[in-house]
């Protein structure tokens, strides 16, 4: 009879250890969805992967053209600063001649026997005291109180500025700290993209369209064969056609966030980066792109025009033809050719 317990005791001690693993595996997919970070669940089907990852690219292409949208902002913020503190240090260096002259009309004033008070006012170490003492200004000579209200102008011009270059450094702390934020964002979605591609096969990513050196293979050298000479010579002018050629001959560069070129871009990128190639200055963000020209219908559609998808206008392409576009997708796949159908259409505007 022991003989015959102890087996069925080690068989209930292993019950009780793969219940267990059970409850500590269902635990651990439990705490894994409820931070966020792992989407995808074993049994979901290759299929449903990629509309997860799909969906990630979006929500991390809109967190992109908002950082693009904050860095714009920043750098433009930073050349403010830079342009109010240029402005101070050369107002300043012209006081300190204007102190100076002060200075030797003060000596001169000493020497012959005293010191004219609003000379002493101009050059006392506390500019407020003697601005809220004009009288005293009044108490010198005319050349004197020309000399004492220039001074007088220059420190508030100095005092405005530094005000105004306050205001410039606090908007650039703020446009770092939506920056900062953005771009956890973006790495997050990107990071749980990764992690659920990382689930599928080589084989399951192929077959998806989601490998990057597929997307390479398929879109890159055979649509490099084909084009752009007729894309540029539909395109309705030369600037456009030159946007339309640069687009393709970065065909196959890597999407990178953030990028503008020359070789890796994210979609508003490569779109500011083609024309900047042909002499047309565009805003950085997809949602500034869409306003930059003039709206066309998806009919009237031509080589170069800029299309734009999804409800947000996060994202966008340069037409070339044929119902097809060049885009920078996401990170799964390079600068491409694509259909226009592959996401849903919001809107084109045609810049030149």
């Amino acid at each position: 009879m022991a003989a015959h317990r102890k087996p069925r005791q080690r068989s209930t001690g292993g019950s009780k250890a793969r219940t267990a693993a059970t409850i500590a595996l269902a635990g651990a997919a439990t705490a894994t969805g409820l931070d966020g970070t792992g989407h995808a669940e074993p049994q979901l089907s290759p299929a449903q992967v990629k509309a997860e990852v799909d969906e990630l690219y979006q929500e991390a292409e809109v967190a992109t053209e908002k950082y693009n949208g904050a860095k714009e902002k920043a750098e433009a913020a930073g050349q403010r600063l830079k342009d109010l503190q240029d402005q101070a240090a050369r107002k300043e260096e012209r006081l300190n001649s204007a102190r100076d002259a002060l200075g030797s009309v003060a000596a001169a004033q000493y020497r012959a026997g005293g010191l004219d008070p609003a000379v002493q006012l101009a050059l006392s170490d506390d500019p407020d005291r003697y601005l809220e003492n004009a009288e005293f200004v009044e108490r010198a000579g005319n050349r004197q109180n020309a000399a004492v209200a220039g001074v007088r102008r220059q420190l508030r011009e100095i005092e405005q500025l530094r005000g105004a270059a306050h205001i410039e450094l606090t908007s650039l702390k703020s446009r770092q700290t939506e920056l900062k934020r953005h771009k956890k964002t973006i790495t997050g979605k990107l990071g749980s993209a990764r992690q659920l591609l990382s689930r599928l096969s080589v084989q399951e990513r192929s077959r998806l369209g989601a490998s990057t050196d597929r997307a390479s293979r398929s879109t890159g050298p055979r649509d490099t064969l084909t084009a752009p000479g007729p894309a540029t010579a539909q395109a309705p002018n030369s600037r456009a056609a030159t946007a339309v050629s640069y687009a393709y001959q970065k065909l196959g560069s890597p999407y990178v966030w953030g990028a503008t070129g020359p070789n890796a871009f994210d979609c508003s990128g490569l779109v500011q980066a083609a024309y900047r190639a042909a002499g047309v200055s565009l805003p950085r963000t997809t949602y500034s792109q869409i306003a930059a020209g003039r709206r066309v219908s998806r009919s009237e559609l031509l080589p170069g025009d800029l299309v734009f998808f999804y409800a947000g206008i996060s994202h966008v392409g340069i037409y070339v033809g044929n119902g097809r576009m060049i885009h920078a997708p996401n990170p799964s796949a390079p600068v491409r050719v694509a259909p226009l159908d592959e996401m849903p259409f919001a809107g084109a505007t045609r810049v030149v």
